[in-house]
């Protein structure tokens, strides 16, 4: 997981140490371009692919980590 969070803080443009699940992802930069990066972070981290509408109704990172982990 250290991977995912290190890459979606860099794409969020905060801090690593600041990504929780509970961090709200307006805190960072949650534009169509990070969710893009996330897209392809998700990919290569886990080798899973998500929709952007789906990854764009997210609001926390845990939300992020429930898309990945759902088998939907």
């Amino acid at each position: 997981m250290s991977e995912f969070y290190e890459g979606l803080a860099e794409i969020l443009e905060v801090e690593p140490s600041k990504l929780t699940s509970d961090l709200a992802l307006d805190e960072g930069v949650w534009d169509s371009l990070a969710i893009v990066s996330t897209i392809a972070l998700i990919d290569e981290v886990y080798d899973r692919t998500v929709s952007a509408d789906a990854l764009s109704e997210c609001r926390t990172v845990g939300e992020i980590e429930k898309l990945v982990g759902s088998d939907s």
